[in-house]
């Protein structure tokens, strides 16, 4: 258990975050428009399963443009 006081959250926290937020908007925006570049549950488990990284591929080769 001490080694959770050693760790520094001042700069983590921010990164955690961040990474929750890409999350959230990732997949909100996945359950909205139901349209992506691939299948919708391979989209799903990049942007959960792949942490931050995974909502910017998303953002970036996932979302179909109109």
């Amino acid at each position: 258990m001490e080694e959770l006081s050693t760790i520094p959250w001042n700069l983590i926290l921010p990164i955690l975050i961040l990474q929750l937020v890409l999350m959230v908007v990732a997949l909100v925006d996945l359950a909205r428009h139901r349209r992506a570049n691939g299948p919708i549950i391979m989209w799903v488990l990049i942007v959960i399963f792949v942490g931050t990284v995974g909502p910017i591929l998303y953002f970036i080769f996932g979302r179909r443009q109109s």
